[in-house]
């Protein structure tokens, strides 16, 4: 783990005030562990940390982590577990609705624990949560982004939607060879596709995540926690000069590290079943397609996917 952060003036300020620190995650389960991982890393130097997300989180998880120094603060989003997806639109409407109510909930949340002598020094939150920010900066208390994924993914998005915007929207052909300042050449095959459209026109994701780039291009010095590590993004981590990205990773289940104690899952599968399925397959035959925390694939879908 990349620890320093953990030892700036600001770090070492929180542990000797005692501090407690919010950490307001997206509720998907990508996002679970990773703040899991670095509250325990807060813990150990002292520092209190309360985890907030929607009940449809909570709902899913048969057992928070029971440790001292780590509280939760779950929050109504409107559908408390009971969401079902079945349109781009329906996702667009929950994350509105976890947006709206989750904005009333944590601003409440903040002056109430202010009033009540246990203030929070910072507040933490991830990618898809740049309102959370925006509500930190309205009660005047100082925010950090966490981005959970690799900082070469943050370093490509940041020039998509500030000085490169242009340019990527005319870099969509095949054959065309993308130069980022300070990067090895790359095709577009290397990219996600939607950095090649129209922002106006791409799913509420992308635009949450162009806004989150304007906000820190209009800060000065702005900090983002980013979970990876400088053996593995040594370069990557120091090569935007507006934005100083910090490595605290890997923020991975404690389950691969050291113990079992900070980890959950929106969906619990065991393990032995597909490790026996995958052992028995030839190297190389079986790939892998991910359908994100909250799809819900039909059973002809899984068919047509099972045919090729």
């Amino acid at each position: 783990m990349d620890t320093s952060l953990l030892t700036t003036q600001n770090m070492k300020n929180l542990k000797n005030e005692k501090s407690h620190v919010l950490i307001a995650l997206f509720p998907g389960q990508g996002q679970i562990n990773p703040c899991l991982h670095f509250s325990k890393q807060l813990i150990n130097l002292g520092i209190g940390v309360t985890l907030t997300t929607s009940l449809s989180t909570f709902s899913k998880i048969k057992k928070l982590p029971n440790v001292e120094g780590l509280s939760f603060a779950p929050f109504s989003d409107g559908y408390d577990g009971k969401f079902q997806l079945s349109s781009v639109d329906d996702f667009h409407m929950f994350y509105s609705s976890v947006k709206s109510r989750g904005s009333k909930f944590i601003f409440n949340l903040i002056q109430s624990n202010a009033k009540n002598g246990t203030p929070f020094s910072h507040v933490i939150y991830t990618i898809i949560m740049e309102w959370v920010g925006l509500v930190a900066k309205k009660i005047n208390i100082p925010s950090t982004l966490f981005w959970i994924q690799p900082a070469t993914v943050f370093y490509i998005y940041y020039y998509r939607f500030t000085d490169y915007s242009d340019y990527f929207k005319k870099c969509d052909a095949k054959d065309k060879i993308i130069e980022l300042p300070r990067f090895p050449p790359l095709s577009p095959i290397d990219f996600p596709s939607f950095v090649f459209d129209d922002v106006e026109s791409s799913n509420w994701a992308v635009q949450s995540v162009k806004r989150q780039i304007e906000m820190l291009s209009s800060e000065e010095n702005p900090r983002v926690l980013v979970n990876t590590f400088d053996d593995l993004e040594f370069d990557t981590l120091r090569i935007l000069k507006h934005v100083t990205m910090v490595g605290i990773g890997p923020s991975i289940p404690s389950t691969f590290l050291d113990d079992n104690t900070f980890r959950d899952d929106m969906i619990e599968i065991s393990s032995k079943n597909y490790m026996d399925w995958l052992n028995s397959k030839d190297k190389g035959s079986v790939i892998y397609i991910a359908f994100e925390s909250y799809s819900e694939i039909s059973s002809q879908l899984m068919e047509e996917i099972g045919h090729g």
